[in-house]
Protein backbone atom coordinates (compact mmCIF):
# COMPACT_ATOMS: atom_id res chain seq x y z
CA UNK A 1 0.00 0.00 0.00
CA UNK A 2 1.60 3.29 -1.05
CA UNK A 3 0.63 5.70 1.28
CA UNK A 4 3.21 8.89 1.93
CA UNK A 5 5.66 9.19 -1.09
CA UNK A 6 8.04 7.86 1.19
CA UNK A 7 6.58 4.49 0.29
CA UNK A 8 7.28 5.11 -3.39
CA UNK A 9 10.96 4.50 -2.71
CA UNK A 10 11.24 0.71 -1.62
CA UNK A 11 8.30 0.14 -4.31
CA UNK A 12 10.40 1.37 -7.13
CA UNK A 13 14.24 -0.18 -5.74
CA UNK A 14 11.62 -4.08 -6.07
CA UNK A 15 11.10 -2.58 -10.05
CA UNK A 16 14.27 -1.03 -11.11
CA UNK A 17 17.17 -2.68 -12.38
CA UNK A 18 20.10 -2.15 -8.91
CA UNK A 19 22.13 -0.18 -11.51
CA UNK A 20 18.87 1.98 -12.09
CA UNK A 21 17.57 2.57 -9.12
CA UNK A 22 20.74 3.42 -7.46
CA UNK A 23 21.65 6.10 -9.97
CA UNK A 24 18.29 7.89 -8.66
CA UNK A 25 18.08 7.04 -4.84
CA UNK A 26 22.24 7.67 -4.96
CA UNK A 27 24.43 10.77 -3.84
CA UNK A 28 28.14 11.88 -3.94
CA UNK A 29 30.15 10.20 -1.58
CA UNK A 30 28.89 9.78 2.00
CA UNK A 31 25.56 10.80 1.56
CA UNK A 32 26.05 13.46 3.73
CA UNK A 33 24.56 15.93 1.95
CA UNK A 34 21.63 14.22 1.30
CA UNK A 35 20.82 13.18 4.76
CA UNK A 36 21.45 17.21 6.10
CA UNK A 37 18.32 18.05 3.62
CA UNK A 38 16.29 15.62 5.91
CA UNK A 39 17.92 16.80 9.03
CA UNK A 40 17.66 20.57 8.64
CA UNK A 41 13.78 19.80 7.52
CA UNK A 42 13.46 18.16 11.06
CA UNK A 43 15.22 19.97 12.83
CA UNK A 44 11.63 22.33 13.28
CA UNK A 45 8.75 21.41 14.92
CA UNK A 46 5.06 23.36 14.60
CA UNK A 47 2.68 25.31 16.44
CA UNK A 48 -0.94 24.80 15.30
CA UNK A 49 -3.60 27.16 16.73
CA UNK A 50 -6.70 26.14 17.05
CA UNK A 51 -10.55 27.38 16.31
CA UNK A 52 -9.41 29.68 13.67
CA UNK A 53 -12.56 28.29 11.08
CA UNK A 54 -10.71 27.05 8.46
CA UNK A 55 -12.94 25.95 6.11
CA UNK A 56 -12.47 26.84 2.21
CA UNK A 57 -9.00 26.41 2.60
CA UNK A 58 -6.70 27.18 -0.45
CA UNK A 59 -3.20 25.91 -1.54
CA UNK A 60 -3.22 27.77 -4.74
CA UNK A 61 -0.16 30.29 -5.01
CA UNK A 62 1.06 32.51 -8.12
CA UNK A 63 4.89 32.53 -8.74
CA UNK A 64 6.60 34.91 -11.54
CA UNK A 65 2.06 35.85 -12.60
CA UNK A 66 1.52 32.29 -13.36
CA UNK A 67 -1.16 30.42 -11.17
CA UNK A 68 -0.56 27.23 -9.87
CA UNK A 69 -3.20 24.93 -8.02
CA UNK A 70 0.30 24.03 -5.37
CA UNK A 71 3.20 25.03 -4.36
CA UNK A 72 5.20 22.54 -5.70
CA UNK A 73 6.58 21.03 -8.54
CA UNK A 74 8.37 18.27 -10.31
CA UNK A 75 12.11 18.88 -10.38
CA UNK A 76 14.24 17.91 -13.53
CA UNK A 77 15.83 14.63 -13.23
CA UNK A 78 17.92 13.15 -16.13
CA UNK A 79 17.35 9.87 -17.73
CA UNK A 80 13.75 9.86 -16.86
CA UNK A 81 12.74 7.74 -19.58
CA UNK A 82 15.48 4.91 -19.06
CA UNK A 83 13.56 4.60 -15.43
CA UNK A 84 9.83 4.71 -17.15
CA UNK A 85 8.36 4.22 -20.49
CA UNK A 86 7.87 8.13 -21.51
CA UNK A 87 9.16 8.95 -18.35
CA UNK A 88 9.48 12.40 -19.24
CA UNK A 89 6.39 13.21 -21.09
CA UNK A 90 4.76 11.17 -18.14
CA UNK A 91 5.45 13.26 -15.26
CA UNK A 92 4.83 16.54 -17.63
CA UNK A 93 1.88 15.64 -18.68
CA UNK A 94 0.60 14.87 -14.80
CA UNK A 95 1.84 18.15 -14.20
CA UNK A 96 -0.27 20.01 -16.73
CA UNK A 97 -3.42 18.43 -15.69
CA UNK A 98 -2.45 19.26 -11.72
CA UNK A 99 -1.49 22.35 -12.52
CA UNK A 100 1.57 22.52 -10.85
CA UNK A 101 5.43 23.01 -11.97
CA UNK A 102 7.27 20.69 -14.75
CA UNK A 103 10.54 21.40 -15.46
CA UNK A 104 12.70 19.08 -18.12
CA UNK A 105 16.11 18.28 -17.73
CA UNK A 106 19.03 19.53 -20.12
CA UNK A 107 19.96 15.44 -19.28
CA UNK A 108 17.13 13.60 -20.64
CA UNK A 109 16.53 11.10 -23.12
CA UNK A 110 12.95 12.76 -24.53
CA UNK A 111 13.45 15.57 -27.13
CA UNK A 112 12.06 19.00 -25.60
CA UNK A 113 9.68 19.35 -28.33
CA UNK A 114 7.79 16.15 -27.56
CA UNK A 115 7.65 17.38 -23.71
CA UNK A 116 6.69 20.96 -24.38
CA UNK A 117 4.09 19.37 -26.82
CA UNK A 118 2.75 17.51 -23.82
CA UNK A 119 2.96 20.54 -21.55
CA UNK A 120 3.29 23.83 -23.24
CA UNK A 121 3.91 25.36 -19.43
CA UNK A 122 7.13 23.63 -18.81
CA UNK A 123 10.00 24.62 -17.68
CA UNK A 124 13.46 23.85 -19.88
CA UNK A 125 16.75 23.22 -17.47
CA UNK A 126 19.76 23.39 -19.14
CA UNK A 127 23.61 22.25 -18.17
CA UNK A 128 25.90 24.68 -20.39
CA UNK A 129 29.24 25.30 -21.00
CA UNK A 130 31.07 28.46 -20.91
CA UNK A 131 31.10 28.58 -24.67
CA UNK A 132 29.02 31.53 -26.48
CA UNK A 133 28.34 29.37 -29.59
CA UNK A 134 26.83 26.55 -27.44
CA UNK A 135 24.83 28.99 -25.11
CA UNK A 136 23.71 30.94 -27.99
CA UNK A 137 22.58 27.73 -30.18
CA UNK A 138 21.03 25.89 -27.15
CA UNK A 139 18.58 29.27 -26.33
CA UNK A 140 17.93 29.55 -30.48
CA UNK A 141 16.65 25.69 -29.88
CA UNK A 142 14.65 26.49 -26.60
CA UNK A 143 13.15 29.67 -27.62
CA UNK A 144 11.71 28.04 -31.22
CA UNK A 145 10.30 24.54 -28.88
CA UNK A 146 8.17 27.07 -27.03
CA UNK A 147 9.63 27.37 -23.58
CA UNK A 148 8.74 30.45 -21.64
CA UNK A 149 11.30 29.68 -18.80
CA UNK A 150 14.52 28.82 -18.80
CA UNK A 151 16.52 27.23 -15.95
CA UNK A 152 20.53 27.26 -15.77
CA UNK A 153 21.53 24.70 -13.53
CA UNK A 154 25.04 26.02 -12.24
CA UNK A 155 25.96 23.77 -9.84
CA UNK A 156 27.73 21.37 -12.17
CA UNK A 157 31.13 23.13 -12.88
CA UNK A 158 33.13 19.36 -11.88
CA UNK A 159 31.66 15.84 -12.65
CA UNK A 160 30.77 14.59 -9.00
CA UNK A 161 32.17 11.48 -7.06
CA UNK A 162 29.54 9.32 -7.26
CA UNK A 163 30.90 6.10 -5.44
CA UNK A 164 27.15 4.34 -5.12
CA UNK A 165 26.78 4.41 -9.14
CA UNK A 166 30.15 1.99 -9.59
CA UNK A 167 28.97 -0.09 -6.85
CA UNK A 168 25.60 -0.60 -8.30
CA UNK A 169 27.09 -0.77 -11.96
CA UNK A 170 25.83 2.08 -13.49
CA UNK A 171 28.19 4.53 -15.33
CA UNK A 172 27.79 6.94 -17.73
CA UNK A 173 28.43 6.40 -20.49
CA UNK A 174 26.55 2.88 -19.30
CA UNK A 175 28.54 -0.17 -20.02
CA UNK A 176 27.22 -3.00 -21.70
CA UNK A 177 28.73 -5.65 -19.12
CA UNK A 178 27.80 -9.62 -18.02
CA UNK A 179 26.81 -7.92 -14.58
CA UNK A 180 24.38 -5.17 -16.09
CA UNK A 181 22.78 -7.83 -18.64
CA UNK A 182 22.07 -9.92 -15.33
CA UNK A 183 20.57 -7.38 -12.98
CA UNK A 184 18.60 -6.30 -16.19
CA UNK A 185 17.54 -9.65 -16.19
CA UNK A 186 16.45 -10.52 -12.79
CA UNK A 187 14.07 -7.34 -13.10
CA UNK A 188 11.70 -8.67 -16.31
CA UNK A 189 8.63 -6.74 -15.42
CA UNK A 190 10.77 -3.46 -16.15
CA UNK A 191 12.61 -5.30 -19.61
CA UNK A 192 9.28 -5.99 -21.19
CA UNK A 193 7.30 -2.91 -19.88
CA UNK A 194 10.44 -0.32 -20.39
CA UNK A 195 13.48 -1.65 -21.33
CA UNK A 196 12.76 -3.38 -25.12
CA UNK A 197 10.06 -0.94 -25.85
CA UNK A 198 12.45 1.82 -25.70
CA UNK A 199 15.08 0.13 -27.65
CA UNK A 200 12.82 -0.95 -30.22
CA UNK A 201 12.91 3.29 -31.22
CA UNK A 202 16.82 2.79 -31.29
CA UNK A 203 19.29 3.57 -28.72
CA UNK A 204 18.72 6.02 -26.24
CA UNK A 205 20.43 9.55 -26.76
CA UNK A 206 21.27 12.94 -24.81
CA UNK A 207 18.04 14.31 -26.64
CA UNK A 208 18.73 18.35 -25.07
CA UNK A 209 22.13 18.63 -23.93
CA UNK A 210 23.26 20.89 -26.80
CA UNK A 211 21.11 22.25 -30.05
CA UNK A 212 21.15 19.07 -31.91
CA UNK A 213 20.74 15.72 -30.64
CA UNK A 214 23.67 14.40 -28.03
CA UNK A 215 25.35 11.47 -27.82
CA UNK A 216 23.85 7.67 -27.09
CA UNK A 217 23.82 6.79 -23.86
CA UNK A 218 26.12 4.30 -23.97
CA UNK A 219 29.01 6.54 -25.96
CA UNK A 220 31.80 7.68 -24.58
CA UNK A 221 30.73 11.33 -26.14
CA UNK A 222 28.42 11.54 -23.58
CA UNK A 223 30.53 11.96 -20.61
CA UNK A 224 32.58 14.66 -22.72
CA UNK A 225 29.32 16.56 -23.53
CA UNK A 226 28.60 16.81 -19.90
CA UNK A 227 31.80 17.16 -18.56
CA UNK A 228 32.93 20.95 -20.37
CA UNK A 229 31.08 23.25 -17.73
CA UNK A 230 34.04 24.24 -15.43
CA UNK A 231 34.75 27.23 -17.24
CA UNK A 232 30.87 28.02 -17.03
CA UNK A 233 31.13 32.08 -15.02
CA UNK A 234 28.42 34.54 -13.90
CA UNK A 235 29.27 36.59 -17.33
CA UNK A 236 27.96 33.85 -19.30
CA UNK A 237 24.55 33.81 -17.14
CA UNK A 238 24.69 37.24 -18.17
CA UNK A 239 24.61 36.70 -21.56
CA UNK A 240 21.92 33.87 -21.07
CA UNK A 241 20.11 37.19 -19.28
CA UNK A 242 20.42 39.31 -22.84
CA UNK A 243 19.28 36.38 -25.14
CA UNK A 244 16.66 35.28 -23.33
CA UNK A 245 13.16 37.10 -23.21
CA UNK A 246 11.18 34.62 -21.18
CA UNK A 247 11.92 33.98 -17.24
CA UNK A 248 15.16 32.56 -16.44
CA UNK A 249 15.85 31.12 -13.37
CA UNK A 250 19.06 30.15 -11.63
CA UNK A 251 19.44 26.08 -10.12
CA UNK A 252 21.83 25.03 -7.65
CA UNK A 253 22.51 28.15 -5.63
CA UNK A 254 23.21 28.06 -1.93
CA UNK A 255 25.24 31.36 -0.72
CA UNK A 256 23.28 33.95 -0.06
CA UNK A 257 25.89 36.02 -1.69
CA UNK A 258 24.92 33.97 -5.23
CA UNK A 259 21.10 34.85 -4.51
CA UNK A 260 22.44 38.80 -4.48
CA UNK A 261 24.55 38.07 -7.98
CA UNK A 262 21.38 36.45 -9.54
CA UNK A 263 19.46 39.32 -8.57
CA UNK A 264 21.70 41.94 -10.25
CA UNK A 265 21.96 40.41 -13.21
CA UNK A 266 18.18 40.37 -13.64
CA UNK A 267 17.07 36.86 -12.83
CA UNK A 268 13.37 36.00 -12.18
CA UNK A 269 14.19 33.55 -9.52
CA UNK A 270 16.92 31.27 -8.00
CA UNK A 271 16.44 27.55 -6.95
CA UNK A 272 18.18 26.97 -3.80
CA UNK A 273 19.26 23.68 -4.01
CA UNK A 274 22.37 20.97 -2.90
CA UNK A 275 21.68 19.16 -6.01
CA UNK A 276 19.55 16.50 -3.68
CA UNK A 277 23.15 15.46 -2.36
CA UNK A 278 24.98 14.28 -5.43
CA UNK A 279 27.50 17.24 -6.47
CA UNK A 280 29.42 18.05 -3.25
CA UNK A 281 29.57 15.90 -0.23
CA UNK A 282 28.55 17.52 3.31
CA UNK A 283 27.57 21.10 1.07
CA UNK A 284 24.76 22.26 3.36
CA UNK A 285 21.22 21.89 3.15
CA UNK A 286 19.92 24.74 1.01
CA UNK A 287 16.81 25.07 3.97
CA UNK A 288 19.46 26.50 6.31
CA UNK A 289 20.14 29.13 4.08
CA UNK A 290 16.44 30.52 3.32
CA UNK A 291 16.19 32.95 5.61
CA UNK A 292 19.79 34.53 4.60
CA UNK A 293 18.32 34.18 1.24
CA UNK A 294 15.04 35.44 1.52
CA UNK A 295 16.76 38.56 2.36
CA UNK A 296 18.89 39.10 -0.74
CA UNK A 297 16.04 37.95 -2.87
CA UNK A 298 14.87 41.15 -3.62
CA UNK A 299 11.74 40.71 -5.87
CA UNK A 300 12.79 37.61 -7.70
CA UNK A 301 10.95 33.98 -6.84
CA UNK A 302 12.65 32.33 -4.09
CA UNK A 303 12.44 28.08 -4.91
CA UNK A 304 13.68 25.25 -3.18
CA UNK A 305 14.15 21.34 -3.64
CA UNK A 306 15.88 19.08 -1.68
CA UNK A 307 14.71 15.84 0.49
CA UNK A 308 11.13 17.66 0.71
CA UNK A 309 8.95 14.21 0.90
CA UNK A 310 5.62 15.32 3.27
CA UNK A 311 3.34 18.42 3.11
CA UNK A 312 4.37 19.73 6.65
CA UNK A 313 7.99 20.17 4.90
CA UNK A 314 6.08 22.21 2.23
CA UNK A 315 4.97 23.84 5.08
CA UNK A 316 8.40 24.09 6.86
CA UNK A 317 10.07 25.88 3.73
CA UNK A 318 7.21 28.36 3.17
CA UNK A 319 7.62 29.17 6.61
CA UNK A 320 11.37 29.67 6.32
CA UNK A 321 10.81 31.94 3.13
CA UNK A 322 10.39 29.67 0.16
CA UNK A 323 7.74 31.11 -2.39
CA UNK A 324 7.90 27.33 -3.71
CA UNK A 325 9.13 24.07 -3.59
CA UNK A 326 10.72 21.21 -5.97
CA UNK A 327 10.45 17.53 -5.39
CA UNK A 328 11.73 14.81 -7.58
CA UNK A 329 12.83 11.39 -6.78
CA UNK A 330 9.46 10.62 -5.72
CA UNK A 331 7.59 11.67 -8.69
CA UNK A 332 10.07 9.51 -10.76
CA UNK A 333 9.85 6.35 -8.79
CA UNK A 334 6.12 6.89 -8.95
CA UNK A 335 6.49 6.66 -13.14
CA UNK A 336 8.22 3.35 -12.81
CA UNK A 337 5.24 1.56 -10.72
CA UNK A 338 2.78 2.57 -12.75
CA UNK A 339 3.34 5.28 -15.29
CA UNK A 340 0.50 8.88 -15.29
CA UNK A 341 -2.20 7.09 -13.00
CA UNK A 342 0.64 6.48 -10.58
CA UNK A 343 2.07 10.07 -10.84
CA UNK A 344 -1.13 11.43 -10.67
CA UNK A 345 -1.45 9.53 -6.98
CA UNK A 346 1.98 10.93 -6.19
CA UNK A 347 0.60 14.45 -7.08
CA UNK A 348 -2.73 14.15 -5.40
CA UNK A 349 -1.44 12.60 -1.98
CA UNK A 350 1.41 15.94 -1.39
CA UNK A 351 -1.69 18.45 -2.64
CA UNK A 352 -4.14 16.29 0.19
CA UNK A 353 -1.43 16.30 2.82
CA UNK A 354 -0.44 20.31 2.38
CA UNK A 355 -4.78 20.90 2.43
CA UNK A 356 -4.37 18.61 5.20
CA UNK A 357 -1.84 20.67 7.68
CA UNK A 358 -2.87 23.75 6.70
CA UNK A 359 -5.82 22.98 8.37
CA UNK A 360 -4.60 21.71 11.38
CA UNK A 361 -2.44 24.78 11.71
CA UNK A 362 -5.35 26.75 11.76
CA UNK A 363 -4.23 28.14 8.65
CA UNK A 364 -6.82 29.02 5.79
CA UNK A 365 -4.16 30.11 2.92
CA UNK A 366 -0.39 29.93 1.81
CA UNK A 367 -0.35 33.33 2.63
CA UNK A 368 -0.91 33.22 6.38
CA UNK A 369 2.20 30.85 6.60
CA UNK A 370 4.91 32.98 8.75
CA UNK A 371 8.30 31.92 10.95
CA UNK A 372 5.26 31.70 13.81
CA UNK A 373 4.30 28.16 12.66
CA UNK A 374 7.79 27.14 13.65
CA UNK A 375 9.88 26.38 16.82
CA UNK A 376 13.00 25.17 16.53
CA UNK A 377 14.11 21.42 17.85
CA UNK A 378 16.37 21.87 21.22
CA UNK A 379 20.15 22.91 19.93
CA UNK A 380 18.95 23.23 15.91
CA UNK A 381 20.27 26.41 13.99
CA UNK A 382 20.27 27.96 11.40
CA UNK A 383 23.24 28.73 9.71
CA UNK A 384 24.82 31.78 9.49
CA UNK A 385 27.51 32.08 6.84
CA UNK A 386 30.88 34.55 6.85
CA UNK A 387 29.34 36.46 3.67
CA UNK A 388 28.43 39.91 3.82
Amino acid sequence: MLLPLDDFEPAARRRLPRPLFGYVSGAAETGAARQDNRDALDAWRLVPKVLRGVEGRSIACTLMGTDYAAPFGIAPMGLSALMARHGDVVMARVAADAGIIYVLSGSSLTPMEDVVGANPNAWFQAYLPGEEDRIRALIARVRTAGFGTLVLTADTAVLANRENNLRAGFSTPLRITPRLIWDFAVKPRWVLGTFFPTLMQGMPHFENSDAIRGAPIISKQAARDFGRKDHLNWDHLALMRDLWPGKLVLKGVISSGDVAQARAIGCDAVILSNHGGRQLDHAISPLRILPEARAQVGDMALLIDGGIRRGTDVIKAMALGADMVLVGRPFLYAATLGGQPMVERAAEILKTEINRNLGLLGLRDLSEICTEVLHPVQSATVYKSAEP
